[in-house]
């Protein structure tokens, strides 16, 4: 028996680590395109759509890429928009089927993305365009299937959970990868058809190291998954979620519901009391968090959609610079997956401390998640602002600040839900945030036409404007700090009540 509980914990970190590996090699690829585009246009994807100039006072000859340039943007547009979409379906169907139908939907529509664009060409330019949608989508459903695995590890639930948003964002840097094999005589199509071999790895790891349903939080005694040892315990994931949840139902607190101790051994007669789906999604814990998401993830797509567009224009078309410029951006990338754990250090800082009395596991998740959302509405507004300056040299710091606050808006979004919220809801909850979100991203390409038109390719304008948007954010975390304190001050009440009804019971509440 003591072999397996050994074999058991070996399993959890074999699955902890390699998902990492999997979210920081596969599943966020697609935000790297600012280098795949240097490579597209290498390869003259839509280089059809250029038109020659020759100025009446001049003999020199201008190429207009500017219809090029908005096809490219219209491309990552609409596969950023699917893959925050298409996650209220994704959602429902990983808390519908479970990991497992997840997991080889998401394999199959990544493979089927990097094969489209392994046999795309010049000739073939649209074919980004599916292709570019697959790999997004069946990237959010890997990171999706992953974020569980934070609940193998109770005290650090919320650390895993951003380490492996952070290493979705550091997954970007694999263009970069492609860009420099391509410089060195890789071709692009070799290098989509190794990553689509890579499939056979994510089809091992889902039966070898993933569950068939979910994993389930708080964690069972001797819960295993996979490939066991002698004989296992079954746990219906679903009865244990909801039981759970049944004392986080009641009508008051942040999102219709008052979360109270969790019970060892809940009883099935108390699932009636979970509050359904669409109170919480009602919630202004919710509809903050949205408007919290949404503002700070169109600033980051509109600035990875145009980078390439940004950085010709600050560099006056100097391909050296540009690449240089680009490298650089992706280089940086990967620092999200160093950078996203410091988020999840300050949202499990309480892990282990005593807690003031009646205050549950929960209040003590969302005393320290106020901060992590000030934290992270402080880092967008600083690089909104340093993506404002039109001057070159400046943009190293922007690559810096862009890539710390996007390691901490995903992760950290991700962990909010999961701790101001049932865990039965999370899947639906999360899907039906990057749904709306993904709404309201699709003003990048208005955005990115209003800049190549009337503004004549001079973005300072929209910048501004949104780096003024940008102040709404600091709404949500303000909200969550009054309900923390407005829940600190009800037990403080509560806790004189007992007291002066029964003092002796001031011995026992210390």
């Amino acid at each position: 028996m003591q072999g397996c509980e050994v074999g058991t914990k070996l399993r959890y970190w074999l699955t902890l680590v390699s998902g990492m590996l999997e979210c920081l090699c596969f599943a966020g690829m697609v935000f790297g395109y600012a280098s795949l585009v240097f490579v597209l246009k290498k390869e003259r994807y839509f280089s059809e759509l250029c038109t020659s100039n020759t100025s009446s006072n001049s003999t020199q000859t201008e190429t207009d890429c500017i219809s090029q340039d908005e096809q490219f943007s219209l491309a990552f547009t609409i596969a950023s928009f699917l893959n925050n979409f298409l996650s209220l379906i994704n959602g429902y169907l990983f808390d519908r089927f479970g990991t497992m139908v997840t997991r080889l939907l998401a394999i199959s529509l990544y493979t089927t993305g990097t094969l489209l664009m392994a046999f795309s060409s010049a000739a073939y330019s649209l074919m980004i365009f599916p292709a570019l949608c697959c790999i997004a989508v069946g990237g959010i459903l890997l990171l999706l299937t992953n974020m569980q695995v934070g609940n193998l590890f109770a005290a650090h639930r919320s650390t895993i959970i951003t380490l492996y948003n952070g290493a979705f964002d550091s997954s970007s840097a694999v263009f970069l990868i492609i860009k420099v094999l391509y410089e060195q005589g890789v071709s692009l199509q070799s290098c989509f058809f190794a990553l689509s071999l890579c499939s056979i790895i994510h089809v091992a790891r889902t039966f070898l190291l993933m569950p068939t349903t979910r994993i389930p939080y708080p964690l069972p005694q001797r819960y295993t998954y996979g490939v066991n040892c002698g004989q296992a315990d079954s746990y219906n994931v679903e009865e244990l979620e909801m039981a759970r949840d049944a004392t986080m139902a009641l009508p008051q607190g942040p999102s219709g519901k008052d979360a109270t101790a969790q019970p060892d051994e809940p009883e099935a007669g108390n699932t009636e009391k979970v509050a359904g789906f669409w109170s919480h999604v009602l919630s202004w814990f919710f509809l903050w968090h949205l408007l919290w998401l949404s503002i700070m993830q169109l600033r980051h797509y509109l600035f990875i959609g145009t980078l390439n567009s940004r950085l010709s224009r600050l560099a006056r078309g100097d391909a050296v610079l540009v690449s240089q410029y680009t490298n650089a951006f992706a280089m940086t990338q990967l620092c999200g997956v160093v950078c996203a754990p410091w988020n999840g250090l300050i949202l499990d800082r309480h892990k282990g401390r005593h807690r003031a009395a009646g205050e549950t596991e929960q209040d003590a998740d969302l005393r320290s998640s106020y901060l992590s959302l000030f934290l992270t509405s402080l880092q967008c507004l600083l690089f909104s602002v340093c993506a404002s300056i039109p001057v070159l040299t400046l943009q190293y710091l922007t690559f810096i600040l862009q890539v710390l606050n996007r390691s901490f808006l995903y992760g950290g979004s991700a962990a909010f839900i999961s701790i101001a919220f049932p865990a039965c809801h999370f899947g639906k909850l999360f899907g039906l945030l990057m749904a709306l979100s993904a709404v309201i991203s699709l003003l990048q390409y208005p955005l990115f036409a209003l800049v190549k038109g009337a503004l004549q390719g001079d973005p300072f304008y929209v910048d501004i404007t949104l780096t003024v948007l940008t102040a709404l954010v600091f709404i949500h975390p303000a909200y969550v700090f009054i309900h923390c304190r407005r829940q600190a001050r009800s037990r403080e009440a509560a806790l004189h009540a007992d007291v002066y009804a029964d003092p002796s019971l001031a011995q026992a509440k210390l």
